[in-house]
């Protein structure tokens, strides 16, 4: 069984991502924006898509990042944070498997190992989608999903 967050509706690109990205004003949306963009660069498998109605960028299918933007703050969040390296100790939070930073007025940001958490995230979900295509025999792809019963009102295939 996967540990892995998958997202099958994600998107080389997704307009919805421009439109949410255009309606967060001020300090907080230009942040959020520079800041997806980073996650957007890490290669070229990097796919994406709203979820929970913020911008979350994945691997293939496997979140890995996102951005978040609240009244007085913005978010940059890890869906495996607690698993990866931080050593500037930007990450917070103490779920099983999910940090973020959170970025406010005022806080001296350095943005260089911000940048390196992204970079270490994507290349740690890189690494963790390839392990589990290898596992399933199935190099660089994401495991077959198994067929089950049809949902309610939809006829078997």
């Amino acid at each position: 069984m996967t540990q892995l967050l998958r997202f099958p509706g994600s998107a080389k690109r997704d307009p919805a991502i421009a439109i949410w990205l255009d309606e967060q004003a001020g300090e907080w949306g230009t942040i959020a924006q520079r800041w997806f963009e980073v996650m957007r660069q890490c290669g070229s498998d990097v796919r994406e898509l709203l979820h929970d109605g913020h911008p979350t960028a994945c691997v293939a299918d496997a979140g890995f990042a996102y951005v978040n933007v609240f009244k007085a703050h913005a978010n940059v969040g890890f869906f495996r944070g607690a698993e990866i390296a931080d050593p500037k100790g930007l990450l917070e939070g103490t779920g099983k498997f999910m940090r973020h930073v959170k970025l406010r007025a005022g806080d001296q940001l350095d943005a260089a190992a911000l940048t390196k958490l992204i970079e270490t995230a994507y290349l740690d979900m890189k690494r963790r989608v390839a392990a589990e295509s290898r596992q399933a025999g199935s190099p660089g792809r994401p495991p077959a999903r198994r067929p089950g019963p049809a949902p309610a009102g939809v006829p078997a295939k």
